[in-house]
């Protein structure tokens, strides 16, 4: 007989259209790409520690490692119980296109491409169905009501469940809800990347549109774990982001001790604190944790267990204003694949 495991993290609705969803997803990239080796045996440990805890939302992408990542879960999943396995959803963006050397050459967002890359994800996975499928960057050759409009026709066939979106501004948020119901927009969002605030966010609010926040802990930059002196491994993404360059660092990690005083008069860590800023800013949004660890995770989780009051919030204001941080989110040429940031 299968036992339930117990579970802790509370739920959101992901938008007025989409699925109800665990309040903190796990972002699973960096079990497979940019970050340096990750371990394989404690990749799969810690989905199954998620899916245990509750975590119900798994995020991945058809490009991370080339289809490693949609493996690697496939088999997390395979090997999980067969309850946590059921409330198991994917969320897969797809469209970006890369060299045998692993570089980057753009995106494709073709209706024919779209329909292609399902086909290939669908059997990495080894289900019969992607619960949320999003192209990952804006395809500036094809109009997004195209590449819309084919994940839509994938809703209609069974393929998928519900339609994403990734990194666009809020002018293209309209023209793509224009089209087909949207559920969510994955985007970048922590303290020290609120870029959305101004016109995305209440755009999203406007149609009824649910965000998934990647990058809260700012890919470990405000997590309270990153030194000065922190070697890199080869190809990890942070060593070319401008944010871990020099005099940024050395700025932006001056931000973090400042965090981690508030943190503490807390009784909380430096990550848990941000993460569950994040939190605050509203029911509908769902932050997406980047653990590799079990560790990780379960600080990640603890999260779940601080509350912010207004004092709280407003120290933290205080302490890291908007467009407090030093360096673009991203070197200048991925800056520039961005709709959200035209």
């Amino acid at each position: 007989m299968t036992t339930t495991p117990k579970t802790t993290v509370p739920t959101r609705p992901l938008g007025a259209t989409g699925p109800v969803v665990s309040a903190l997803g796990l972002g699973c990239m960096g079990m497979s790409a940019l970050y340096g080796e990750a371990d394989r045996a404690e990749s799969i440990a810690t989905i199954h520690a998620a899916l245990d805890a509750g975590v119900t939302l798994l995020d991945t992408g058809d490009f991370y490692g080339m289809g490693h990542n949609e493996l690697l879960i496939n088999e997390a999943l395979r090997t999980a119980p067969v309850a946590a396995r059921e409330r198991a959803l994917t969320s897969v963006k797809f469209g970006a296109l890369r060299t045998v050397e692993g570089g980057f050459t753009g995106y494709d967002g073709r209706p024919a491409a779209v329909k292609n890359f399902a086909a290939y994800s669908l059997q990495r996975l080894g289900t019969d169905h992607i619960d949320i499928y999003r192209i990952a960057r804006v395809d500036p050759d094809v109009p997004i009501e195209e590449t819309v409009g084919a994940i839509a026709e994938l809703v209609e066939q069974g393929h998928v469940r519900h339609i994403g979106l990734s990194e666009v501004g809020a002018d293209t948020l309209r023209r793509a809800a224009a089209v087909a119901p949207i559920a969510d927009l994955q985007i970048e969002y922590s303290l020290i990347s609120r870029g959305i605030e101004d016109k995305i966010l209440p755009t999203a609010r406007e149609l009824g549109i649910g965000v998934t926040a990647y990058g809260v802990l700012s890919r470990g930059l405000i997590s309270g774990h990153f030194t000065r002196d922190r070697e890199l491994a080869p190809g990890d993404f942070r060593g070319f982001s401008p944010r871990f360059q020099g005099e940024n660092l050395d700025h932006n990690l001056d931000l973090v001790d400042r965090l981690r005083t508030i943190a503490e008069a807390k009784g909380a860590t430096v990550a848990q604190t941000a993460i569950t800023w994040v939190l605050a800013q509203g029911d509908d949004i769902v932050p997406l944790v980047g653990a590799r660890r079990r560790d990780r995770l379960a600080e990640a989780l603890g999260a779940l267990d601080v509350t912010l009051d207004a004092a709280d919030l407003a120290a933290i204001e205080e302490a890291v204003p908007a467009d407090a941080a030093a360096g673009a989110r991203y070197p200048e040429a991925q800056m520039a694949h961005l709709d959200s940031e035209h």
